[in-house]
Order: structure tokens, then sequence, then C-alpha cells
């Protein structure tokens, strides 16, 4: 099992390093996912993510876009695989992400990437801003 910590790294990135990693059969697990950051101006990343929000609406069928930090960047990873396909989806099933740090994942070695230049939004404003 691949461990990943996302604090001060870039969210794309890892997604394409873990997606890369499922789609290879291996499971990855990421942790701290609210300490990732997303690299560019911060009303450019709120104006996309917040069209993204809004396409699915509240009373339609979709498409539903997540506002919790997890899952905001576990929807990240499944734009990177084919996951309407077998192959992507066992791939997709391989991934896992946690906010914070769990107890089982505590002790094992874990994989950090360079910090993320600036300017950046921490992946935590965004859940809270949208």
């Amino acid at each position: 099992m691949i461990i990943i910590d996302a604090t001060g790294a870039a969210m794309g990135r890892i997604a394409t390093f873990a997606a890369k990693q499922a789609l290879l059969g291996k499971e990855v697990a990421i942790v701290n996912c609210e300490n990732a950051v997303i690299t560019g101006r911060k009303s450019a990343i709120m104006e996309t993510y917040k069209t993204k929000r809004s396409r699915g609406g509240y009373a339609q069928k979709g498409p539903y876009f997540p506002s919790s930090t997890e899952m905001i960047f576990k929807r990240t990873i499944r734009g990177m695989l084919p996951w309407k396909i077998a192959r992507g989806k066992k791939a997709f099933k391989l991934v896992k992400c946690f906010n914070g740090l769990p107890a089982e994942y505590a002790a094992s070695e874990k994989i950090s990437f360079k910090s993320a230049k600036k300017p950046y939004l921490k992946l935590k404003e965004l859940s809270n801003l949208i």
C-alpha cells in the first residue's frame, strides 16, 4: 500500500501519481487532504470550482460535485481515470482519501511531495468558500 501525505503539496501532482499507481493495481491512501493546495490565483480557482458545483443544481439529477475536502480530492483523481470502464472502476476503488491522519496509517512510512509555489489556495479554504 502506498500512503501519501498531501500537506503543502499540489493536488494535481498527487492526483496524477495516485491515478497511475491505482491503474497499476496498487492501493493508494492519501492523508491530510485538507492541507493540499491548488496553485493559481484565488479568484480563478474559486470561479472554476463554483461553476463545477453549480452545474448540477440542487433539484436536478446531476452531475453532483462534492464540497468536502477529501471528496473533492477523490473526484479529481476520478477525472484522471477511465472510471466508466471496468479497469478504471477497479482502480478507483483502490484509492482512499482522508482528512487528517487515521490511526491505522500513523506508524507507516509516507510519501511526501515538494511544496507548491505561491500563489495557491488550500483545499480546506476552497471547501469552506464553496
